[in-house]
């Protein structure tokens, strides 16, 4: 392991597009480090109610130490205890634990031998499922933004084996190998820690998921935090990554572009938060990770996220799994919200085409390019009057549900759960109406405007808006709808919901069956 310092930013912002905020924070150097391992301790993501990876995993457990010295790790409970004996290299000491299956509490004690004899220990020690949330501000807004916060919080005292942990938003021009600090250490909930300022205290999205994943599970959940407000997935990623889409080194630079869309202003650089919020926690042992961003970046190198996006969660993969010593799986699962609303009535189309890229051009997850991930479609949430913006829709509830089914499913292989909203399986030219058929029974309501044909004789000639024409739902069956067309000979493409604001709450005219899973939207080409 390798301590690294340099870090770029002295000063951060709070995790929102909409309100900006300064809090002075000391950023660990190279040389505090160093001196942090003068005393022994952990490493600053372990404390107190954490949880730690279970069974068959193995989780792994580092900090600070003095010199050469040889410490031993203790791990008690009333079921189960181990030791771990470990030395101190250059300031550091790592133990990998056996498997221990999900429960606790547990106590984990590391003491020092010889000349600087010490002992520290952690209690309240859960074993159980560890997940990572990351994104931008609609993962960081927080539960007391919901739209039934005061019941919410209400409820946090009945779920005390779903820990939570926030990092702190710090950026930096190198790798690190330690967090420079925590918003919310490891904790039991609490109003206070769930509620707190808008963007400021614990994600709303990653504690309902905790909190529905736990519910089935039976078993603790811990919760990792580590997102920031408005930010591109370029400051999320390795510049390993980035490389692999064409951006250059030497491109680490960008303005945040003068937009109606709420930013901070200034400028990010590539990787700054991979470097200080990721890099730093990859030592850890997870089971996988929940993402929730993208509205940057319809402002910024949108036509490279069906690159990025997969290759940053390919990184990730690699990294934790490299930095765990194996114990994170190389394909652990990956669970994203593709973007829902923000201008009502808008025309563009980077809202659309980024939900598009999002899938890496596919329109659904997993695929053949995203592997092991799943994907909760927000579309059809607008929150016209939320009082964070309509950038930041308040009904969470509904995302994390269609990550937790999607996270059972694919992290935890439950059979017969569905998680994906219906998708073309098949579509075809009849005479003078186009029948889409489904890969699963459809509620549908009839659309005027839903769906949209091309008609052109080329199918670049589809990149125009101008080419594009409503095609009305005109019969539906259990799997198959029917769209009018005016000129058969002329269709080249068709596309559904491609609009920023496609659907008013909960009233997609596509969903499944049951009402719960809206279907994607696609855009499939008559053409190859």
């Amino acid at each position: 392991m390798m301590i690294d310092g340099s870090v770029f930013a002295g000063g951060k912002l709070c995790c929102c597009c909409t309100a900006l905020w300064l809090l002075t924070f000391t950023v660990l150097s190279l040389s505090q480090a160093l001196r942090n391992g003068e005393e022994l301790s952990f490493a600053s993501y372990y404390g107190d109610h954490m949880v730690l990876q279970q069974a068959p995993e193995q989780a792994v457990l580092w900090g600070y130490g003095t010199g050469d010295s040889v410490l031993i790790l203790t791990l008690t409970g009333e079921l189960k205890s181990q030791n771990k004996a470990a030395y101190v290299k250059n300031g550091i000491w790592r133990v990998t634990l056996d498997p221990v299956e999900a429960g606790g509490p547990y106590n984990v004690t590391v003491a020092q031998e010889g000349n600087f004899s010490a002992q520290v220990t952690l209690t309240d020690v859960l074993f159980g499922d560890v997940w990572l949330c990351g994104g931008q501000s609609n993962m960081a807004f927080t539960v007391s933004q919901l739209i039934n916060a005061t019941e919410e919080l209400a409820m946090a005292a009945r779920f005390p084996h779903v820990r939570i942990f926030m990092a702190a938003l710090v950026q930096s021009n190198t790798e690190l190998s330690d967090l420079s600090g925590a918003e919310v250490l490891w904790s039991v909930p609490t109003p206070d820690l769930l509620g707190g300022r808008p963007f400021t205290h614990f994600s709303a999205v990653c504690w309902l998921f905790g909190r529905y994943l736990q519910q089935n599970l039976s078993y603790p959940v811990g919760l990792v935090e580590s997102c920031w407000g408005g930010t591109p997935v370029e400051a999320w990623s390795s510049r390993r990554a980035l490389q692999k889409c064409g951006l250059a080194a030497g491109e680490d630079r960008f303005p945040v572009p003068h937009t109606k869309m709420p930013s901070f202003g200034g400028s990010w650089e590539n990787s700054v938060l991979w470097n200080a919020m990721i890099h730093p926690l990859l030592n850890m042992t997870i089971k996988g990770a929940i993402w929730y961003q993208g509205e940057e970046n319809t402002n910024y190198n949108l036509h490279l996220y069906n690159c990025t996006f997969p290759a940053m969660i390919d990184d990730w993969r690699m990294s934790f799994h490299e930095g765990s010593g194996g114990q994170t799986a190389m394909d652990f699962p990956f669970g994203f919200v593709q973007i829902s609303t923000y201008q009502k009535n808008s025309e563009s189309e980077a809202y659309p085409d980024l939900r598009w890229h999002q899938t890496a051009d596919y329109g659904f997850a997993p695929n053949p390019r995203m592997k092991k991930t799943f994907m909760a479609v927000a579309m059809d949430l607008p929150d016209e009057n939320s009082p964070s913006g309509s950038i930041h829709p308040r009904y969470k509830h509904d995302v994390a549900l269609r990550l937790t089914l999607g996270a059972r499913a694919m992290a935890y292989g439950e059979k017969n759960v569905s998680f994906q909203g219906p998708f073309p399986a098949k579509i075809w030219l009849d005479q003078d109406l186009i029948n889409i058929t489904y890969n699963q029974p459809v509620s549908v309501s009839l659309s005027q405007d839903i769906f949209e044909i091309c008609y052109a004789k080329k199918q670049e000639f589809c990149g125009s808006p101008f080419a594009w024409a409503y095609a009305p739902i005109v019969y539906r069956e259990e799997k198959s709808i029917l769209l009018s067309v005016n000129w058969t000979d002329m269709v080249a493409a068709v596309r559904y919901a491609w609009r920023d604001w496609p659907c008013g709450l909960k009233t997609c005219p596509v969903y499944s069956a049951d009402h719960v899973l809206p279907a994607p939207p696609f855009i499939v080409y008559r053409w190859p």
